[in-house]
C-alpha cells in the first residue's frame, strides 16, 4: 500500500484523474472498475472534461461498477446505473454496452451476482479498480463483518450506511435495505487499486484502515494486502494518519511521482 497526500481536495481528485487518464493511453482497453457517492462527482466531471478539451478517449474501455441497490430498475434515478449515466457515461464516447453494473431488478438475485462475477472474468479482470471509502472503512456496499475472501453477493446495508444514503432518495423511505456489490475478494483481485479519500469526516476511519490492523470490520483495511494499492487524500482526510511526514516523501521522492509534481 501506497500513501499519497495533495494539499487539498481539488489536486487529489486531479491526480486520481491523471492516472486513470494515463491508464487508458497505455492500454485503451482498459477494464476500469468504478465507484460512485459524493466523492467520485468531482472525479467525473473531471474526466468529461479531458474527454472534451484533451481528447481521453474512452472508446476501447470497459467498466465494471462495484455495486446497485436490491430491487432499483436501471432507469431508477436513485440507481447506480442512473447515476454513472448522468455523471459520467452520457458525456464521453464510451460504448455503453461496454459499461457493465449489477442489475438490481434480477428477478434471481444470487444468479445475477454470480453472473456478474463471470463477466469480469471473462474481460480479463479489472485492471483498474477505482475506490471511495464509508464512513465506517466499507468499500463498495462491504459493510463491517464482510468476509475478506467475499465475491460479488447480495448484502444486508447497515442502518449507519441507510441513514447517510437515504436522504439522496426523493422518499428517504424508499431506500432499499439491501444491495449486490462486489465481494472484499473480487476487488482485491483487480490488478491495481487507487482510492480517493477527501475530507476531515474521513480521517480517523482512513487513518484505522491504512494504519491499523486487517479486520472484517473496516472492509478497506484489506487494502493492506494488495500488491499494487495506492490511497490519494487530501491533508484534511490524512490529519489522523501517524506516518504523514513520510507519505509526503513519498511522493516528492518516489520516481514514479516526478510526472505529477505539478499538480
Amino acid at each position: 500500500m501506497e500513501v499519497i497526500i495533495r494539499p487539498d481536495t481539488g489536486s487529489a481528485t486531479e491526480l486520481v484523474a491523471r492516472l486513470i487518464s494515463d491508464a487508458i493511453k497505455s492500454k485503451p482497453d482498459l477494464v476500469l472498475g468504478l465507484a460512485t457517492g459524493r466523492t467520485m462527482e468531482r472525479l467525473y466531471a473531471r474526466l468529461t472534461q479531458m474527454h472534451k478539451m484533451e481528447g481521453l478517449d474512452f472508446s476501447s474501455v470497459r467498466t465494471f461498477n462495484l455495486d446497485e441497490y436490491a430491487g432499483l430498475a436501471p432507469d431508477d434515478p436513485n440507481s447506480y446505473r442512473f447515476y454513472m449515466d448522468k455523471h459520467l457515461f452520457n458525456h464521453i464516447n464510451i460504448d455503453k454496452r461496454n459499461t457493465f453494473l449489477p442489475d438490481g431488478s434480477a428477478e434471481d438475485l444470487d444468479s445475477e451476482c454470480a453472473r456478474y462475477e463471470r463477466k469480469i472474468e471473462e474481460a480479463g479482470g479489472i485492471d483498474l479498480q477505482l475506490l471511495g471509502i464509508g464512513s465506517d472503512g466499507h468499500i463498495g456496499f462491504n459493510e463491517p463483518l464482510s468476509a475478506l475472501r467475499s465475491r460479488t453477493r447480495v448484502k444486508a446495508l447497515t442502518p449507519a450506511t441507510i441513514a447517510q444514503n437515504s436522504p439522496l432518495f426523493d422518499d428517504p423511505a424508499r431506500m432499499p435495505k439491501r444491495a449486490m456489490t462486489m465481494g472484499v475478494g473480487t476487488i482485491l483481485d483487480a490488478k491495481r487499486v487507487i482510492m480517493l479519500v477527501t475530507g476531515k469526516s474521513k480521517a480517523e476511519v482512513l487513518a484505522k484502515a491504512v494504519e491499523g490492523p486487517i479486520t472484517s470490520m473496516i472492509s478497506a483495511s484489506a487494502l493492506q494486502l494488495h500488491p499494487r494499492c495506492t490511497i490519494i487524500t487530501d491533508e484534511d482526510a490524512a490529519s489522523c494518519m501517524s506516518e504523514k511526514n513520510y507519505y509526503r516523501w513519498i511522493f516528492g521522492n518516489e520516481p514514479e511521482w516526478k510526472a505529477y509534481h505539478k499538480i
